[in-house]
């Protein structure tokens, strides 16, 4: 790791040798001690000057090699991460009542979600430690996406779901070949569990809360988002992103801030969090100035369903260093917006997906978001992830019999 300096506890300040720790500072614990990786930032400026840099290297989130902590690039996997589409929606920022709205699709990545940023480097920093096995406690796509990257490196899995996560989910952990545990409760009681299995059998931890280089995976798409609006010679005011654990919008806003630090920008966007109304723990604490109080998760959007976030210091961070602001949606508003977002986007997002879209909306009327911002929303994952809300959302195709009478007869004009 070229340019890693230290791992650093968010909680107690102290510094720690990466060859000391594997996962949290061991002073504070696991529910504390989260750790952040600092860089030496002079030598990653030195290999990503942004007048040459752009010309060259793969299009992929391995692109940016100085600012990841790998040790041993020659196992990084066969497959296309990142480097996801940016598209320019202007009807959906008509809809949405905003100067421009962008969007960037993580639903294109391999196992279809904004997780596989995560999962690359987490098995790529298990083969570098030679596990033998990976683990991981997940809503769902943080599951799959391990499932894939792991089959990949040919790295056995196990990994713990909620009975609550989506069918199609779990056909993907299956399909890919992974030990699949359904814990017969809740998110949060399949992440302790995974913990304790971790740490019983020897496995190497994937979760993203406790685990510091899985937020380097995510910053990515925050590097990809400033290369990207570069090209086009714009940027936007608003980085919009669903939040369920803090893990993701913690790296979005790590990203940021490492592309302001090395020359990239001048100033960062402000980051919209936003959570369904149903799992809000961030919202409340945000709102109140208060420090985190679990809530019970009560959503259809999976992938947010975390009433006790494990990342909460780096989720909330991200929102009062940005000036930004948490809002939350009801699952209404999150079933439209994915109807909203197909067809004015053309893209198709899951529940937690679409969020952001709902957000933007709530932001709008709430006036944290005036009519001159430009926005850009970040679709976590594919719709085809959750096929029973997309088919609630939209609703059921029209029984006609095989003649054009038929058709005729309910043909919309």
């Amino acid at each position: 790791m070229r340019h890693v300096l230290a791992l650093q506890c968010i909680h107690c300040g102290k510094q720690h040798d990466p060859g000391d720790v594997d996962y949290y500072c061991p002073l504070c614990g696991y529910h504390e001690g989260i750790l952040d990786v600092l860089y030496d930032y002079e030598a990653v400026k030195a290999e990503m000057d942004p007048v040459t840099f752009s010309a060259g290297g793969p299009r992929s989130m391995w692109r940016y090699l100085p600012l990841l902590p790998v040790a041993e690039p020659e196992r990084i996997s066969h497959l296309q991460v990142g480097w996801t589409p940016l598209y320019r929606a202007s009807r959906l920022a008509e809809t949405l009542d905003v100067a421009d709205c962008w969007v960037k699709d993580e639903g294109r990545n391999p196992t279809a979600s904004f997780k596989d940023r995560a999962s690359a480097v987490g098995v790529l920093k298990a083969m570098e430690r030679g596990a033998s096995r990976i683990t991981c406690a997940s809503t769902g796509n943080a599951a799959s996406s391990l499932a894939g990257f792991a089959a990949a490196a040919g790295l056995p899995a196990s990994i713990f779901v909620p009975k609550r996560a989506p069918e199609a989910k779990v056909a993907q952990l299956l399909v890919f070949g992974a030990q699949v545990f359904s814990v017969q409760g809740t998110y949060d009681q399949a992440w302790e569990l995974c913990m304790a299995a971790s740490s019983h059998f020897g496995w190497y931890n994937r979760n993203c809360a406790i685990n510091a280089y899985l937020i380097e995976g995510k910053k990515t798409v925050a590097l990809e988002l400033v290369e990207q609006f570069r090209e086009r010679g714009a940027f936007p005011d608003w980085v919009v992103v669903s939040v369920g654990d803090g893990c993701t919008i913690g790296g979005v806003w790590k990203g940021f801030k490492e592309m302001q630090r090395i020359g990239w920008i001048e100033k960062t966007p402000k980051i919209l969090g936003v959570q369904a109304a149903g799992c809000q723990p961030f919202v409340t604490a945000w709102r109140e100035g208060k420090r985190l109080t679990p809530c019970e998760a009560d959503t259809l959007a999976d992938s947010i369903a975390v009433g006790h976030p494990r990342n909460f210091v780096k989720g909330l961070r991200a929102v009062t260093e940005s000036g930004g602001a948490y809002v939350a949606v009801p699952d209404q508003a999150i079933l439209e917006a994915m109807t909203t977002l197909a067809r004015k986007a053309a893209v198709f997002g899951e529940p937690a997906g679409a969020t952001g879209v709902a957000g933007v909306q709530e932001a709008r009327r709430q006036g944290i978001i005036g009519p001159d911002d430009v926005v850009a929303v970040i679709v976590t994952g594919n719709g085809l992830k959750d096929i029973a809300s997309a088919i609630r959302a939209a609703g059921l195709p029209v029984p006609v019999d095989p003649a054009l009478d038929a058709v005729r007869r309910v043909a919309s004009p």
